[in-house]
């Protein structure tokens, strides 16, 4: 199949496709005489793997490193729960950032009089 058929079919646009070949997610491809990629179904199973575990906000390294031992029949499931478990981690850290970031917002705009007055708690803050 060629790029669209894979796309259509694996839920990922033309486009990531083509990053995720050109950042080594996807093995190099055969190509017909005319240069076009030929997707089989195992690269549209592995481009399915990719729009997963980008939904679940892994990074394309550790994509990486799941891809390799989704396909190494002979790994131990450790190391899979340790990349996912470092994963939790790093969301987790995120979402505090993330937190902080709405409380402090919203607690300026709380104190924002929000009416024809130039002072303003909000640039106040952010010109600190």
């Amino acid at each position: 199949m060629n790029i669209g058929e894979a796309a259509r079919a694996s839920g990922v646009t033309a486009k990531m496709i083509r990053y995720y070949e050109s950042v080594g997610l996807l093995n190099p491809l055969g190509r017909t005489s005319s240069g076009y990629r030929v997707y089989g179904d195992q690269e549209v199973h592995a481009l399915r793997f990719v729009r997963q575990a980008r939904r679940l906000g892994f990074l394309v390294d550790d994509i990486r490193k799941l891809l390799a031992l989704w396909q190494d029949r002979s790994r131990a499931s450790a190391e899979v729960k340790t990349i996912a478990l470092e994963h939790v981690t790093e969301l987790n850290r995120r979402i505090a950032e993330l937190t902080e970031m709405r409380d402090t917002l919203s607690h300026l705009a709380n104190h924002c009089h929000g009416d024809a007055r130039p002072d303003c708690p909000i640039l106040d803050k952010l010109a600190q």
